[in-house]
């Protein structure tokens, strides 16, 4: 079921239903939650079922912002002695795209961390989320466990059509509409002394290093890395099948298929394309979307074009392979990780 979060008691109702240890599907900045109550494991549970998620992959803990520029009164509850560049982190990026791991209090949060002893922490921007976590915080609900919400491994929804789509009328989705950046958030390991990049978002590499004094580290520059969100090498995956490649290769490819497409009688779409790249088809049996020029007009619809075409039904889904510099390094990664599945 639907509701619109501007309807009267449409929070109250969200909130009482993580209190009373349901699934939510909420709106954030980035994409939408399957929410439940992070201190509830039987509701935590649920999460891990409904999405079909492996139990002990970790889930990002969402909590409400604290008053006039300070601290997240959740972030004591789940998480302990962090260090200051993670303060400083918060501090200029919550509310915001960024999850921190960070040491986890031994009693507490252990199912939605996958019982690791760190946490995913993140408070988000999305007016409708930080009144829900509010009103959620009234009825004894600490944080809220709230991967996205999709079937494990496919494309993450940026609307609450696309979760109603995954999950059927008998979800609650508290519709805030689509999310204004559109990609997961960036994850930052605050848990080995130095700043890890564990997976690129909206924050930018260079933003946290700018905050942070220091250089951040790759993943794989360190042992050891916990367990995190969406960090899997096959991931954000639509059904049909996805393949990653520069302009040239793109057209070349295009050319070379188009007279095989059409000496099928029939007209359906086999091939859909996603490129910034202006590229041609003599095919009829080819769909071309055109990706915007700019990161954050690309990453805001990404997840809803890779749905809108594998609707189509196409098998082939060809996206010109996105620039290296750092802008675009979120978006890059979902590809990468949707044409490895």
């Amino acid at each position: 079921m639907i509701l619109a979060a501007a309807d009267p008691g449409a929070i109250a109702r969200a909130a009482q239903t993580l209190a009373a240890g349901e699934l939510l599907g909420l709106p954030t900045e980035t994409v939408y939650g399957l929410a439940a109550d992070a201190g509830n494991d039987a509701a935590v549970d649920k999460i891990y079922a409904a999405k079909g998620r492996p139990a002990g992959h970790p889930l990002i803990v969402h909590v409400a912002p604290g008053d006039a520029g300070g601290l997240p009164p959740a972030l004591g509850h789940f998480a302990q002695d962090w260090p200051a560049w993670a303060e400083a982190l918060i501090r200029r990026f919550w509310p915001g795209p960024l999850t921190l791991i960070l040491p986890r209090r031994a009693a507490v949060g252990a199912k939605a961390a996958g019982g690791q002893d760190s946490i995913g922490l993140r408070c988000p921007s999305h007016p409708v989320a930080q009144a829900v976590f509010r009103a959620a915080a009234e009825l004894g609900v600490a944080g809220v466990a709230a991967p996205s919400a999709n079937q494990f491994g496919r494309v993450s929804p940026t609307t609450a059509a696309h979760v109603a789509s995954e999950f059927g009328e008998g979800l609650l989705v508290l519709d805030g509409g689509a999310c204004d950046v559109g990609i997961e958030s960036t994850i930052v390991d605050a848990t080995r002394g130095v700043p890890v990049l564990l997976r690129p978002g909206g924050i930018r590499r260079e933003q946290i290093e700018a905050v942070c004094g220091q250089p951040v580290r790759g993943k794989d520059e360190l042992a050891a890395d916990p367990r995190a969100s969406g960090t899997l090498a096959a991931h954000y995956a639509p059904q049909a099948s996805v393949r990653l490649m520069d302009a040239a290769a793109l057209q070349a490819a295009l050319q070379v298929l188009g007279t095989e497409l059409d000496a099928a009688v029939d007209a359906t779409p086999t091939v859909a394309v996603y490129a910034r790249t202006a590229v041609r088809s003599p095919s009829r049996r080819v769909l071309v979307r055109r990706m915007p020029d700019d990161a954050a007009g690309a990453a805001r619809e990404l997840f809803a074009v890779l749905r809108e075409l594998d609707a189509t039904g196409v098998r082939l889904i060809w996206v010109e392979t996105p620039p290296s510099d750092d802008a675009w390094a979120g978006i890059r990664d979902r590809l990468q990780r949707a044409a490895a599945a």
